[in-house]
């Protein structure tokens, strides 16, 4: 596989070559449309001064006259009556003049070579050096009938400015190339930095920066990649924590499962002790099967782009129906329970939305003394719907609280083992207030209690 780099050599090569290529056409077109003509006629003029002159000063020496006029920049075909030809100057490189055209000119006609040379496209007719690229007009010199021949030496007319402009193209085509070749270096270097980054990533390796500090596209792509190398690392760690949870919270009820399934098997085990082992397991599967449940309601949470499906209805209808499944907890743990719900209506989806009030009542049951209270309050403001649970339960310590949302996030292992949890609830509860465009406040005091308020857009 070819390198990027060589890639943009062949094509700047390429291109300096194709742009050369469209050049010369381009100017040999032109020339041929529109300079032939005037080319023709400059000539054709000089040729007629030549003739005149020969004409009326009749030089004694014919041929040191146009020996001289040669070594002046021209190349001379002259024919006397007798179709003999003399050359002066440089000879031609195709001496295709045909006898017709000779004639012509012996016969007082002009002609016009330069004007009418059949038009080529990969030599310009002002370079081609052939005689039939001439002009021709006629003199007479004592008496005799002569057809002269002439064109520009190409080769003279090229004089030092000349070459120092072609010298000047060809060094600007050299440095350009150069500068070409050092410029990719510089754009691909950077990319070659990130394919290397990339392919660590691949390896799953999030470590390390990229030292680009460019501030073009490539800097700003260097960024977001980085930005992205950032948060995979972050998912990666998250990822591995969240497997390591899933399965010690797995482990933990399973194990318990197993351990008292032996101890069933005893035959000689008194019933009371039976009922007690097999009352522990059936605990432990209805926190696996909690487990469970959240897990898949997270997952729902995470993966679907829009998960819910929102409708309008009674927010205070919903936030009494949860009490009401929960009422018989309360009279258990002899707890009371103070309600002030305003008549709302929202619109979201109510079926995790009833999901977020249970786990926030569920906790503050689970987590208040027998005998304690619990306010749950709903109130209407002008863009938006509070609803806040208190209660005088254990409290957070403000250490924890940054962590809470954090899954399988458990505050203390005292109370994980007074009161079995999953971990879960919570963060179901942010990314359900999250996904409706709300948000989770947390007010708390170790042993004072806690307050949650969970603030939702009208809409």
């Amino acid at each position: 596989m070819r390198s990027l780099y060589g890639k943009f050599l062949s094509f700047t090569t390429g291109i300096m070559l194709t742009s050369a290529v469209v050049a010369f056409l381009v100017v040999n077109t032109y020339y041929h449309q529109q300079l032939k003509g005037q080319n023709d006629a400059k000539n054709m003029n000089i040729a007629l001064t030549m003739a005149e002159y020969i004409e009326t000063e009749e030089p004694a020496d014919l041929a040191g006259y146009f020996s001289t006029q040669a070594t002046s920049g021209y190349k001379l075909f002259v024919v006397n009556d007798s179709r003999q030809a003399t050359l002066y100057g440089a000879p031609f490189r195709l001496e295709n003049l045909r006898p017709a055209s000779v004639d012509k000119v012996l016969n007082g006609q002009l002609y016009h070579g330069m004007r009418d040379l059949k038009t080529e496209t990969f030599m310009t007719g002002f370079f081609s050096d052939e005689l039939a690229n001439t002009v021709g007009v006629p003199f007479t010199y004592n008496g005799e009938t002569y057809a002269l021949f002439m064109r520009p030496d190409i080769k003279l007319l090229f004089t030092e400015v000349h070459y120092l402009l072609g010298g000047m193209v060809v060094v600007m085509a050299i440095v350009s190339l150069l500068s070409m070749l050092i410029v990719a270096k510089k754009l691909i270097e950077p990319i070659t930095k990130l394919t290397a980054a990339a392919k660590k990533v691949g390896e799953e390796k999030f470590t390390g920066s990229l030292d680009i500090t460019r501030r073009d596209e490539i800097g700003q792509l260097a960024q977001s990649f980085q930005r992205m190398t950032e948060k995979l690392s972050e998912n990666d760690r998250m990822r591995k924590e969240f497997i390591s949870d899933v399965s010690h919270d797995f482990q933990s009820p399973l194990l318990n499962i197993k351990g008292y399934a032996n101890l069933l098997m005893d035959s000689g085990l008194p019933e009371q002790e039976r009922q007690n082992y097999a009352k522990v397991i059936q605990s432990e599967t209805e926190r696996l099967s909690s487990l469970t449940k959240q897990l898949l309601l997270l997952t729902s949470l995470d993966q679907l782009e829009s998960p819910l499906k929102p409708i309008k209805f009674r927010l205070d209808e919903q936030l009494k129906e949860v009490i009401r499944k929960q009422r018989w907890l309360l009279e258990e743990k002899e707890m009371s329970l103070v309600m002030e719900l305003d008549e709302v209506a929202v619109t979201g989806d109510p079926a995790f939305l009833e999901k977020v009030w249970e786990n926030l009542l569920s906790n503050a049951l689970k987590y208040t003394e027998v005998g304690g209270e619990i306010d749950i309050r709903l109130t209407e403001g002008k863009d938006e719907v509070k609803v806040a649970i208190q209660d005088n339960g254990a409290g957070i310590a403000e250490q924890h609280l940054s962590r809470l949302f954090d899954r399988f996030y458990r505050v203390d292992h005292s109370r994980t083992q007074q009161v079995e949890g999953t971990g879960l609830g919570l963060s179901i509860v942010h990314q359900v207030v999250k996904l409706h465009g709300g948000l989770v406040q947390i007010d708390s005091k170790e042993g004072v209690g806690t307050t949650f308020t969970i603030i939702l857009p009208k809409l």
